[in-house]
């Protein structure tokens, strides 16, 4: 228990509504194994099960986001592009609170609520079907991803 690292996940802290857009996720998109965020060091491992909310297990960081004038941000008011590449990959889709969308093939990719988020939610992001089909990725999360990664 000790061994594994801190981890950092996201969640919201008011109602997100559904619908919500938040982006362009900055730099290259990629989920499940490849969701290492750029301003952290080491590689990150993906955690089964999820850590509770408050970081009472040694070290977890909670990352609260509210809406804010019709804009998600976070506790220091910055906005979505701070902090969304620290949003974790959905492990199925019962988990999942948004899905990664592009307007065209090869656009910029932004992140759409798929319902009303409720305050203490962590928010987890899988493809939607079309940008899916675009990187060749199964339509559902599964720990499959997240464990093998994807052979490209």
């Amino acid at each position: 228990h000790a061994s594994r690292a801190p981890a950092i996940s996201v969640s919201a802290e008011s109602c997100i509504p559904a619908g919500l857009r938040l982006g362009p996720v900055p730099g290259i998109f990629k989920l499940g194994k490849y969701l290492s965020d750029r301003r952290e060091p080491g590689p990150k491992k993906k955690l089964f099960p999820p850590p509770r909310l408050g970081g009472s297990d040694g070290g977890d960081a909670v990352f609260q986001v509210r809406m804010v004038r019709g804009e998600l941000v976070d506790e220091a008011g910055s906005s979505a592009l701070e902090w969304i590449g620290l949003i974790r990959a959905a492990r199925n889709a019962q988990e999942q609170t948004l899905e990664a969308v592009a307007d065209l093939p090869g656009g910029q990719i932004f992140y759409r609520a798929l319902r009303d988020v409720q305050p203490g939610e962590e928010l987890t992001v899988w493809y939607s079907n079309p940008l899916a089909q675009w990187f060749d990725i199964p339509l559902t999360a599964t720990p499959t991803h997240d464990e093998k990664g994807m052979g490209r």
